[in-house]
């Protein structure tokens, strides 16, 4: 039993193996237009073709529709949605209806995981537990790690702590911090290693 580490804002391949061969569980792209760390459907795809495939792949959706979202996780093969927004009930209940896992930001409709990102005005940030896989992000980095993992988070997302700049991610930091996090998460015990019968 063991919390789980999702690396966000991946936007090139090189860093993307990296993450997965030091045993990141989850990769996330995200596609909303304009910011940083945005990525295109078809570099997104360019970049998971050269993924062994251990790592599940998250697609990061701010302001899309359900129909824009299914369009995008078709292109690249997306294993699970992210909705960085406070979903409703219908537009989690569309996405699943696809067979998707969807994880929507605290504060809206209820999907299999709930995201607690204190870095976000639009959600609540205050922890809790539920029926649902609980996901942690916000500044989270190295030093702070352990304070993180003290509020047993089914899962940590990880990704500014890990660029040199603005949008650019370090493979040096990502090594740096993949230390920190195996020790650390050798020490606790939370959620199941296997995600929905899937290391």
């Amino acid at each position: 039993m063991k919390p789980l580490l999702k690396i966000c804002g991946v936007t090139n391949a090189a860093f993307a193996c990296e993450a997965e061969n030091l045993g990141a569980n989850y990769l996330g792209f995200i596609f909303e237009p304009g910011t940083p760390r945005a990525v295109t459907p078809e570099k997104a795809r360019a970049i998971r073709e050269h993924l062994s495939g251990r790592a599940r792949c998250v697609g990061v959706f701010v302001h899309q529709t359900p129909e824009e979202i299914l369009s995008i996780v078709r292109a690249v093969g997306l294993d699970i949605v992210q909705l960085h927004r406070r979903a409703t009930a219908e537009e989690i209940r569309v996405l699943q209806a696809e067979e998707l896992e969807v994880w929507s930001l605290a504060g809206g409709a209820l999907g299999d995981g709930v995201l607690f990102d204190s870095s976000h005005g639009d959600g609540e940030t205050t922890f809790y537990k539920g029926p649902f896989k609980s996901v942690l992000a916000g500044g989270i980095s190295a030093a702070n790690l352990p304070e993180a993992l003290a509020h047993s988070p089914d899962v940590i997302d990880v990704s500014s702590s890990l660029e040199s700049s603005l949008g650019v991610k370090s493979i040096p930091l990502l090594q740096n911090f993949m230390r920190t996090w195996q020790r650390c998460r050798d020490s606790v015990s939370f959620a199941p290693d296997e995600v929905d019968g899937r290391t």
